[in-house]
């Protein structure tokens, strides 16, 4: 464990991709976030639309944990899970989360507060029906976050739903869908050398949006 210890504690590296000015930032900074994700595409960012997503319990204990964007709205980010499941709970007893990205091959990070509501069922319904097959099996087999005797437990109710609809297209769970994340709060993070990085955020007020540096 000591050898584990010196190496977190001495391993660094400079941060030299690039800068973050305000002064040329957009007002909006919805145009900045998908400005930088697709850079992160074109430049193939290992997983560039996996995030973590926090929220807060009814008892107020924070989980994170790591899942996808779907889909870019005019007003906010989509992501799709159970809705018993954890992320489901806490959602519902608080609506307010944190998103973060984090694209280490260009040194980049992006901080979103905003608040979390169900998309439409055609939404859901659509994006359900693109899903691979095996997927769409597994939203029904998973009781997500509940307890599992042992994994052939999983298995079984996984052949009990693919003999269920079997020959037929396989329904979206109603217990499945997506959630609509509208920010009210962005910060950029940009590497910089000699650990100065660039923190630039967005705060929502009204129909506007106010730019401020901040500190590293």
């Amino acid at each position: 464990m000591s050898d584990i210890n010196k190496k977190i504690s001495t391993e660094r590296r400079e941060f030299e991709a690039g800068t973050l000015d305000e002064s040329i930032a957009p007002n909006n900074p919805k145009e900045l976030f998908e400005g930088w994700f697709k850079e992160a595409l074109d430049k193939m960012v290992t997983e560039p639309y996996a995030f973590s997503l926090a929220t807060v319990s009814k008892d107020n204990i924070p989980s994170a944990r790591i899942v996808y964007l779907r889909s870019i709205e005019e007003n906010g980010y989509v992501f799709f899970t159970n809705y018993k499941g954890k992320k489901g709970q806490d959602i519902e007893a608080n609506s307010s989360v944190c998103m973060n990205f984090f694209w280490a091959e260009k040194e980049r990070q992006i901080r979103i507060y905003g608040k979390a509501e169900k998309i439409e069922t055609e939404f859901s319904d659509a994006y359900f029906a693109s899903r691979p097959r095996e997927s769409q099996l597994g939203a029904w087999a998973s009781h997500q976050s509940e307890g599992l005797k042992d994994h052939q437990e999983l298995s079984d109710r996984l052949e009990f739903y693919s003999n269920k609809f079997k020959d037929q297209e396989v329904p979206r769970p109603p217990h499945w869908g997506g959630y609509l994340i509208v920010p009210f709060y962005y910060e950029f993070w940009q590497g910089r050398a000699k650990r100065l990085h660039d923190r630039i955020t967005f705060t929502k007020e009204e129909n506007n949006w106010l730019i401020k540096r901040i500190n590293p």
